[in-house]
């Protein structure tokens, strides 16, 4: 199996998100073609353009989108509670980790 290093766990989970969205809209798209029995081939042409499409717009919004929903949470005392660490934006100067 192939084993990738966790530093590059962003761009993963950013493939498998964009292409599993993807999928979805494509099927959503194609449904029409499931009486012509060409649902499959319009699915996986509409699918691979576009993942090929988001993939890249994913892996370039997902910072962005880490800052926005940074500015809109809060730490709260659940977060302490159950010993989630903190984003490296709400660490203090003295925190580990």
């Amino acid at each position: 199996m192939l084993r990738i290093p966790r530093r590059h766990g962003h761009f993963v989970f950013a493939v498998i998100q964009s292409g599993m969205t993807s999928a979805i809209a494509a099927a959503i798209a194609s449904a029409p073609f499931l009486e012509s029995s060409t649902f499959m081939v319009h699915w996986l042409g509409s699918w691979l353009v576009a993942w090929a499409a988001m993939a890249p717009i994913v892996l370039l919004a997902a910072p962005f989108i880490r800052r926005l929903v940074l500015a809109l949470t809060i730490a709260s005392e659940f977060d302490q509670e159950r010993r989630m660490p903190l984003p490296r934006q709400e660490r203090g100067p003295g925190t580990l980790g």
